[in-house]
């Protein structure tokens, strides 16, 4: 679905974007990514609106076929990248499932700010984003994805996310598609 608008309070939501993501193999330069989600808190910031980030700390317990990490994390390994520039007024959410609202209370502080559209970006495309967005799709929020503000070491995973479960949760567009939306629409700019 094309990008037709967005609602008054809208927030942004950036995931994994950590120090200890960030050293993967990613099919799309993660420099890119950050440089992208950059611009969209610059432009979210202007406006007023909410910024989430959310890092991860761990996996959800249960058996599954593949192996996972299993043990401790190293040192800074959660740490949000510093350029995206962290405010006292962000939303900072770490979770330890897929999904950044399945574990922790972000529903609840989007909420409370009357919050009732959500913009994604981050990585990893087919695990982090998708199920974050599928997560806010069935909690009630309109999403909007980024879609070259986001990548994953899986090319097909990151291209059946993009075209087969993203338009049927939201509404996708470039970075710079939602900024200008964002600029027309002009939601609660700061005087």
């Amino acid at each position: 679905m094309a990008l037709t608008m967005l609602d008054p309070i809208t927030a942004l939501i950036i995931v994994g974007l950590q120090s200890g993501l960030v050293g993967s193999t990613f099919i799309h330069p993660i420099d890119d990514i950050v440089t992208r989600a950059c611009g969209l808190i610059t432009a979210f910031r202007r406006h007023g609106l909410p910024i989430v980030l959310v890092n991860v700390d761990g996996v959800a317990p249960g058996r599954t076929e593949r192996s996972r990490h299993a043990g401790q994390l190293p040192d800074g390994w959660t740490d949000l990248l510093p350029e995206l520039g962290r405010q006292p007024g962000d939303i900072v959410v770490t979770k330890r499932t897929w999904g950044a609202f399945a574990s922790t209370d972000l529903e609840n502080q989007l909420r409370s700010r009357g919050v009732t559209q959500v913009v994604i970006a981050g990585v990893a495309t087919g695990t982090g984003v998708e199920s974050t967005a599928r997560q806010a799709y069935e909690a009630g929020f309109n999403v909007t994805l980024a879609v070259d503000a986001m990548t994953d070491a899986r090319p097909n995973a990151h291209d059946y996310s993009i075209v087969n479960v993203f338009p049927r949760l939201g509404e996708t567009g470039s970075t710079q598609a939602i900024i200008d939306l964002l600029e027309r629409t002009n939601t609660h700019e700061l005087a």
